[in-house]
């Protein structure tokens, strides 16, 4: 992988795999997202791995969409089109592919980063971490099939206010409303999401693909039919002037 993502295999069936753009708190870019997708592709393949660890280098998990390149990544509707949707192969090769995801969650996890989250079979979060969606707020909408798995999880109303609201929740917060299997203290937890990932990867692995698989209704179509949405909305977004001028002063 180059250096915006670093994927290691550990050992009893973990691969873990990182965001590194430390000095950008992991804000995502187009060159992250298309490793992402190879490192997440390849540990679908390989025949080592059980279980996917996710997590960031640096202070963050992942702070969203790189506000510093919103010009180009807003630039056409062709181009925005595409780089949408390479957010969403994300989500595809996090929820649709054979590995289940563990997510090591610190620092932030905003905007495109707590969809990642949310993407996760099971994440676990430092108890410092903080989470909210801007995207609202700045004229764009969310992606990464948010509209179809959030409410699972959440339940409606919450998904509303979590969303519209673009409010800052911490990680007590979010394990109260479902979104996190466990907060813990910063110095646990690696060692407790890569002992999770472990339990993961020893269970049957085609049991395993078998729950993923069904839990996503079968062929995806729902969360398809969301992220078609999401992504027409998103793009009608991207390209509205005031949402440039809601980034500028974001800023």
């Amino acid at each position: 992988m180059s250096k915006t993502v670093l994927s290691d295999y550990l050992s009893e069936g973990v691969q873990k795999i990182s965001l590194n753009r430390p000095h950008r708190l992991n804000a995502i870019v187009p060159e992250l997202l298309d490793d992402l997708i190879a490192a997440l592709d390849a540990a679908n393949k390989d025949e080592r791995v059980g279980a996917i660890l996710l997590t960031g280098e640096g202070r963050a998990f992942c702070a969203g969409d790189d506000l510093k390149e919103f010009s180009s990544q807003a630039s056409d509707e062709t181009g925005t089109t595409a780089y949408i949707e390479r957010i969403q192969d994300v989500t595809r090769a996090m929820v649709l592919g054979k590995r289940p995801v563990v997510g090591a969650i610190h620092g932030w996890a905003v905007g495109g980063g707590l969809e990642w989250v949310i993407n996760c079979d099971f994440a676990l979060a430092a108890q410092g971490t903080r989470f909210f969606f801007p995207e609202i707020a700045l004229g764009v909408f969310v992606t990464g099939g948010v509209t179809e798995l959030l409410p699972r999880l959440v339940g409606l109303q919450r998904a509303r206010e979590m969303i519209l609201l673009g409010e800052k929740f911490d990680a007590d917060q979010a394990k109260s409303w479902g979104l996190l299997r466990d907060v813990v203290a910063d110095a646990a937890l690696m060692p407790e999401a890569t002992g999770l990932a472990k339990r993961l990867a020893a269970l049957p692995r085609d049991r395993v693909s078998d729950l993923r698989r069904i839990l996503a209704r079968h062929d995806g179509a729902g969360l398809a039919a969301a992220m078609r949405a999401e992504t027409a909305a998103t793009v009608k977004g991207f390209l509205d002037p005031e949402t440039t001028k809601r980034v500028a002063q974001f800023r």
